[in-house]
């Protein structure tokens, strides 16, 4: 039994050991959507806990959150998920993901003890984090955030992880109050190629509001209007990771923030992360001055 301990967020995901290929080489990156955002949630000075599985030989990531200021409950199995990560041009919204090997599905007891302001699934896959587990957090009086990654790639045969028909979409989608999203998976979700018209479609199945990565910037749906704000890196290193950084700041900005706000900070943090590959490891005023100079201008 843990501690009765009610943290603002917790976060939930297997971490990945990506190897990124791109025109500028190949490299190796601790990746998974729980560290981007328990990094994220730190550096905004939320009380952070995060849930994970991996391999031992993985614990660094463990530790590295840890002097951070994130509580972390590991899970150790025999592999982390091993992901390799495919850009064959420079759009940053066009890549091929694989996976070798996997951590494992996340059990409802892994959350059952935890109380939180907010919950963020952030899983790889379809079988990480099953309907049962989704039950058990609707179940306590939290926000419920996910990103829809996790639910519509599965592993096809030749290893490389694609896009399928998602049957449980709606009963899925009926306890999440906050979905993130890319371009690329709300018009297979969809059908629809515009953004806005698919971000419509995705609340109309549940959730209340949807966060919509793209190419140039982020896209939100809230009580019925739209909010947008550009990506405005000085660089493009680390797309890796983009989603994930995103919907944690936007999730961890909306404890104090309307929407509109929300946004605009969502891109800022954003644009600080895809300066360096990994997880953010900017401060609270770069994102304020950024805010300043560009956003607010």
């Amino acid at each position: 039994m843990r501690d009765m301990v009610t943290y603002d967020l917790v976060i939930l995901g297997n971490y990945t050991k990506d190897t990124i290929v791109s025109a500028s080489g190949t490299r190796m990156v601790d990746g998974g959507g729980f560290n981007y955002g328990a990094h994220v949630a730190s550096m905004m000075g939320l009380k952070t806990a995060a849930v994970t599985r991996l391999s031992r030989e993985d614990s660094h990531v463990v530790e590295a959150l840890v002097r951070v200021g994130v509580t972390v409950f590991p899970t150790y199995t025999p592999h982390s998920t091993r992901l390799r990560l495919y850009y064959p041009t420079s759009d940053p919204d066009e890549r091929v993901l694989s996976m070798t090997e996997s951590g494992g599905a996340f059990t409802p007891d892994q959350v059952r003890d935890l109380e939180a302001r907010a919950f963020l699934i952030n899983a790889s896959i379809r079988e990480e984090v099953d309907l049962e587990v989704i039950r058990e957090l609707r179940a306590k009086d939290t926000l419920l955030a996910a990103d829809v990654q996790g639910f519509v790639r599965i592993l096809a045969p030749d290893g490389t992880l694609v896009y399928d028909d998602w049957p449980e979409k709606q009963r899925v989608l009926a306890h999440i109050d906050i979905l993130k999203t890319d371009a690329v998976e709300a018009r297979r979700l969809t059908g629809q190629a515009d953004m806005k018209a698919a971000a419509q479609d995705i609340a109309s199945w549940g959730p209340r509001e949807i966060v919509l990565t793209h190419r140039n910037g982020v896209l939100v749906l809230a009580g019925g209007a739209f909010y947008e704000a550009p990506f405005c890196p000085r660089k493009l290193v680390g797309r890796s990771g983009r989603g994930d950084t995103c919907i944690a700041s936007y999730v961890a900005k909306r404890f104090t923030a309307a929407p509109e706000e929300a946004t605009i900070w969502a891109a800022a943090v954003t644009s600080l992360k895809l300066e360096a590959e990994g997880p953010i490891k900017r401060t609270m005023d770069e994102v304020e001055e950024l805010i300043g100079r560009v956003y607010r201008a």
